[in-house]
């Protein structure tokens, strides 16, 4: 079992930055791939960025492309998602996942943390 814990959420305005994290609780940190997903009210989860076990191989959404930095430091267990240039339409819960199996281009994942609010004001 492996435990993501999000944090770093919370209330900005257009066009401000936010930096959300996600620990996870596991010893093989480096074996799996991460990813950020995120739901909006009355909306579907939706991905929005993945990153490789050695933290090379990179793929995003659309949508975030050139806004949204994903990165890990296996060393700290992490993965981190830099949000710049925020959106109102970025307002979500933003959830961490991990899995075992697979590569950055697909979306099904084995673990998921609760979530963590961003929240961007016009």
């Amino acid at each position: 079992q492996v435990q993501l814990v999000e944090s770093g959420g919370g209330l900005v305005q257009a066009g401000g930055s936010l930096r959300l994290s996600c620990a996870a609780s596991t010893r093989t940190f480096s074996s799996y791939v991460m990813g950020w997903f995120r739901q909006a009210p009355g909306k579907e989860r939706d991905f929005v960025a993945a990153i490789g076990r050695l933290g090379v191989n990179i793929y995003y959404s659309d949508s975030v492309k050139g806004r949204f930095t994903i990165s890990r430091d296996n060393a700290k267990n992490t993965v981190y998602l830099q949000m710049n240039s925020l959106k109102p339409e970025d307002t979500a819960v933003y959830y961490c996942a991990a899995k075992a199996w697979g590569g950055v281009t697909t979306t099904a994942y084995d673990y998921w943390g609760r979530g963590t609010q961003v929240t961007v004001s016009s």
